[in-house]
């Protein structure tokens, strides 16, 4: 499946990065849209001339993924590219699907790729790719906050109980300015659910095929970046979430992803 995995991530930094390394956000959309395109022209057996998208078709070609997990990610990507920075999340439950879209998708594909068909497998992907991708919208918050997308990923639900939430000129965003109290209490919130995805994922792990359990490896960054968290008083402006890798030592994170793959835990 290393191949396989290989190209998946590729075209995920691709998609990901698109809206970041574009020094206007319609560029940045217009990535996504083209990206939208190749994966049309991929399963019609049309060349494009662009690695990924060239090591993209190899693997489909070689594994069948679904067409259908692709483009839910990239439309997904699509559809937070357009929204406006004003327009707030309602709910966890939003942010949840966002990130299955985007994260779980990508394990999906990963256990397609080695012929690996197991609900239990499928469902414990969901769960990890839930919790990753609403860890990462949190880890993420300064940055959206320093690009003047006010804490877009804080929900309405979770703004409104921590007293986040601010209306003014007929407008409402949350608040970031307050990295105390408050804010850390609605991270808690959001990283407590998070939390409950990966421990759904671990009480799966009985009836996990085995050969799946290195595609579910995604949950020890996960609750690596989860443990810093707890480290910093979930204060997501502490530098110490920067420092190494999601806040470890780079050989400390290593040596954690080597223990659970030999022991084939996730």
């Amino acid at each position: 499946m290393r191949k396989a995995a290989f190209a998946l991530r590729a075209f995920n930094v691709e998609t990901s990065k698109a809206m970041d390394v574009a020094s206007d956000p319609r560029i940045g959309l217009m990535r996504l849209l083209w990206w939208q395109e190749a994966i049309d022209k991929i399963y019609s057996s049309k060349s494009i001339e662009q690695p990924v998208a060239q090591a993209l078709a190899s693997v489909i070609s070689d594994h069948k993924i679904s067409k259908g997990w692709l483009k839910r990610s990239v439309e997904a990507r699509i559809n937070d590219a357009r929204r406006d920075p004003n327009d707030i999340p309602n709910s966890i439950s939003e942010l949840e699907k966002y990130a299955e879209d985007t994260v779980s998708t990508l394990l999906y594909t990963t256990l397609q790729s080695g012929g690996i068909r197991s609900t239990a497998a499928d469902h414990a992907a969901s769960h990890i790719g839930k919790a990753s991708g609403l860890l990462l919208l949190l880890r993420s918050l300064p940055y959206h906050a320093s690009k003047s997308r006010q804490g877009s990923y804080i929900p309405i639900e979770v703004a409104l109980k921590h007293g986040l939430l601010v209306k003014e000129g007929g407008r409402s965003y949350v608040q970031l300015e307050s990295r105390e109290g408050s804010l850390s209490d609605a991270v808690f919130e959001m990283a407590s659910v998070a939390n409950a995805h990966l421990e759904k994922a671990r009480q799966l792990a009985g009836t996990v095929p085995v050969e799946a359990r290195p595609v579910l490896l995604p949950s020890v960054p996960a609750q690596v970046l989860l443990d810093t968290l707890r480290k910093v008083e979930f204060n997501v402006f502490d530098p110490r979430l920067s420092r190494g890798i999601l806040g470890v030592p780079p050989l400390w994170y290593q040596m954690k992803v080597k223990w659970h793959s030999w022991r084939r835990k996730y």
